[in-house]
């Protein structure tokens, strides 16, 4: 297995991803939007058109061939998954639609756990789906949403976190990496020191997950969530890895269809881990292929992954330096992943990535749903580079160019 920068074959990797072979307004397309979602190779997109050509059924429930082909590669998903995550069993692991679905299955099972008094931890650093859920949670049992404090540098300020932390902080949030800064938490230290007072930790994987290959036991974590879509999967699917002595004392999150063990009028009991948490018809060729995108991005490596993409990285925040106007958003590049946020002064970011998007290069521009990160530096929003292992310094000096070209019509 590549591990060095210098041996990456990514030519061989671009031709895994037909989409990358297309045009956009006459141009090559150069896909920046990684950390929104990134692109899906072939390989995926075979097992999906192979499911519905070939098995195409519902789990669990028939016994008719199809129904248990589709069975089987559904729960051998969830195995890899579990693998991929090294959880201590399969039942730890719930296919949900995504990250989003995961965080609010955790934050609607502590009602019953939370009451008036109790203190529920959030850092500054988050998307709206790991503060949302908890404004709600703490609106319906009285408990206080504490935020733990970013700095300038766009990391976490660990001594707020040591001054908020108590015997009252139930629950503790924090993504793994930011996605409006791609800053790397240090999520070791805060889950220990969490887990000295008593408190559950939930971390957010969404943005780490494509980059880095997270050991829950080795954390851990009480909670690990992550989207299929930032890992060469299908949108609507991911997961939740929660501990499964947690997972059992969670109520269920919806009723329905295969969460059951028996239904009557006067009574209803729950099946066990992982149905409990997976009403009704779950997207069964989504979770096929997660699994299919885990082990594709296996096959290349994440320390492969890891070397590429911290080289792309380095040379984009190089050549973006060679601007006298810019501003560059979050942690030096030995801090953080593949991510840079950024914005010319004088300039929207909206004007530039429209610009450059009539170039061909797909960037994101906006708050990218952490918009108590764009109050903390007052500013509308960012423009948002986000490179993938199957990105090249090539298309960076592409993006340079349409950047040097909106810089000087935008002036």
């Amino acid at each position: 297995m590549i591990k060095t920068a210098e041996g990456f074959n990514v030519e061989k990797i671009r031709n895994d991803f037909p989409i990358l072979n297309r045009k956009v307004n006459g141009r090559n397309l150069v896909y920046f939007d990684n950390a929104a979602t990134s692109q899906t190779p072939q390989q995926v997109i075979d097992c999906i058109v192979d499911y519905y050509q070939n098995y195409n059924a519902n789990i669990h429930r028939g016994v008719h061939a199809l129904s248990q082909e589709a069975t089987e590669a559904y729960e051998n998903a969830r195995r890899i998954v579990q693998r991929h995550f090294n959880a201590k069993d399969f039942k730890e692991i719930i296919l949900t639609s995504g990250t989003t679905h995961s965080i609010n299955l955790v934050a609607s099972g502590y009602e019953k756990f939370m009451t008036a008094g109790d203190e529920v931890l959030v850092s500054g650093l988050e998307h709206h789906s790991n503060i949302v859920p908890w404004q709600m949670l703490c609106e319906k049992t009285g408990a206080q949403l504490k935020v733990l404090a970013m700095t300038e540098e766009g990391v976490l300020d660990m001594q707020s976190f040591e001054d908020l932390l108590n015997f009252k902080t139930k629950l503790v949030m924090v993504n793994h990496v930011s996605n409006a800064l791609g800053t790397i938490n240090p999520i070791e230290d805060i889950i220990e020191k969490a887990h000295a007072v008593g408190a559950k930790v939930l971390v957010d994987g969404a943005q780490a997950t494509p980059h880095i290959k997270p050991d829950v036991q080795a954390l851990d974590v009480d909670y690990y969530t992550c989207s299929a879509h930032k890992i060469c999967g299908p949108t609507g699917v991911g997961m939740l890895y929660g501990k499964q002595e947690l997972l059992e004392e969670l109520p269920p999150y919806q009723g329905g269809g295969e969460m059951i063990d028996q239904v009557s009028f006067e009574k209803t009991t729950y099946a066990g881990l992982p149905n409990k948490f997976e009403a009704g018809t779950p997207n069964i060729c989504g979770g096929i292929a997660f699994g299919k995108a885990l082990d594709y991005m296996n096959s290349i490596g994440f320390e492969s992954i890891a070397a590429y993409e911290q080289d792309l990285l380095d040379y984009a925040t190089q050549r973006l330096n060679e601007f006298d106007n810019i501003i560059i958003y979050g942690p030096n590049t030995d801090a953080k992943t593949a991510v840079i946020s950024f914005n010319f002064q004088g300039l929207h970011p909206y004007d530039v990535g429209t610009l450059v998007d009539k170039m061909g290069i797909a960037v994101r521009t906006g708050h990218h749903c952490a918009q108590p990160i764009m109050e903390f530096f007052k500013i509308p929003g960012t423009i948002r580079a986000s490179f993938s292992f199957y990105n090249t310094k090539a298309e960076i000096d592409l993006f340079i160019e349409a950047l040097q070209k909106a810089n000087s019509m935008l002036l």
